[in-house]
């Protein structure tokens, strides 16, 4: 996506319960970052009415749920979504082909239906809080990467517009999946921000240089005694990006 701003490319999570809170940092961070992301806590908490009060912000919405259930439960829940009109929705690879494809066919029948822009839909391949011994743990023996890369594939042939990843998956993605499959990136820390519960991370600099679209970035914003300065100095660190 070569016609996004480095602030566009900025997607900050608003991991709160308080819809009032995420609406006044919503606004407060303005066009300084392309959309925000509300996830599973703050929709568990505030549900659809939560979503609608932050969109009056003005700012796009990635809508985070990884939704991940048989394809007909999949299809009907984006349906009873898109009313919201998120710019990204998030489903789970792990739900297999038949679901993505599901999944991928509903947002368009559903985005006709209300007449709004079809949602990108991504699919979480390894979430960035797993590494190589968790998948040992779970039974899976494949190398991290290699299962990152196969289910990219598995979800770009389902007909998904791309995927969420790690840093450290970019390039192999782009190698397999090409330059237009939408790349939506967590795990990112500038520099000198705390780890938190994240394994696989880099910097915001780092993450666009090998080929993210989105990077998500959540505490380093929020929690900043200034999040707009926060939020302008990600921006300006990507400007410098090559």
């Amino acid at each position: 996506m070569t016609d996004l701003t480095p602030s566009d490319r900025i997607l900050c999570a608003l991991d709160t319960q308080d819809p009032a809170a995420a609406f006044d940092l919503a606004t407060q961070l303005g066009d300084n970052v392309g959309g925000v992301k509300l996830g599973l806590e703050f929709f568990g908490a505030c549900g659809p009415d939560g979503f609608a009060h932050v969109a009056k912000a003005g700012r796009p919405i990635f809508l985070d749920l990884k939704l991940h259930d048989i394809p007909h439960t999949v299809a009907k829940a984006i349906h009873a979504l898109m009313p919201l009109k998120p710019l990204i929705m998030t489903i789970h690879t792990g739900g297999g082909p038949a679901m993505m494809q599901a999944a991928a066919t509903a947002a368009t029948e559903a985005a006709k239906a209300v007449g709004c822009p079809r949602p990108i839909i991504v699919g979480v391949t390894i979430l960035t809080s797993l590494d190589e011994s968790d998948l040992t743990a779970v039974g899976l023996s494949t190398p991290l990467e290699s299962q990152v890369v196969r289910m990219a594939r598995l979800a770009q042939k389902s007909g998904l517009d791309g995927v969420v990843c790690s840093p450290f998956e970019i390039s192999a993605i782009r190698k397999a999946c090409g330059p237009d499959f939408t790349l939506v990136v967590p795990g990112i820390r500038p520099d000198g921000s705390a780890v938190g519960d994240q394994k696989r991370i880099m910097t915001p600099a780092q993450a666009i240089a090998k080929g993210a679209d989105y990077i998500v970035i959540g505490r380093p914003i929020t929690q900043a005694d200034d999040p707009v300065k926060a939020a302008e100095a990600i921006a300006e660190e990507l400007q410098q990006t090559p």
